[in-house]
């Protein structure tokens, strides 16, 4: 099992950066491919990025391709999300998952087992 802690959401002005962390407890965190999520109010969960077991593979959401990218730090049991450009649709509670499927990574909820109490990000116009 892994637990995941995310960190740094908080309130922007449209335009501006942040970056999101999430911390994950065991010693198997390379053992998994990790994903980002988000959830605005009234919407279903989406995903926004993920990324293979040794950081070597990323993927994107159209919606945010460009102006954010997961990263993750396996010597510190840790995954990114810088945020660039940040719009007001980018408001949203922001996951951070894992899953065991690691020969391809997923890019949908279903295959992420395990999941973070979220960070809430508000952009303002």
């Amino acid at each position: 099992q892994v637990q995941l802690v995310e960190s740094g959401g908080g309130l922007v002005q449209a335009g501006g950066s942040l970056r999101l962390s999430c911390a994950a407890s065991g010693r198997t965190f390379n053992s998994y491919s990790m994903g980002w999520f988000r959830q605005a109010p009234g919407k279903e969960r989406e995903f926004v990025a993920a990324v293979s077991w040794s950081g070597g593979s990323t993927y994107y959401a159209d919606s945010v391709k460009g102006r954010f990218t997961i990263s993750r730090d396996n010597a510190k049991n840790t995954l990114y999300l810088q945020m660039n450009s940040l719009k007001p649709e980018d408001t949203a509670v922001y996951y951070c998952a894992a899953s065991k499927s690691v020969v391809v990574v997923p890019t949908r909820r279903g295959p992420y087992e395990y999941w973070g109490q979220g960070t809430q990000v508000t952009v303002s116009s």
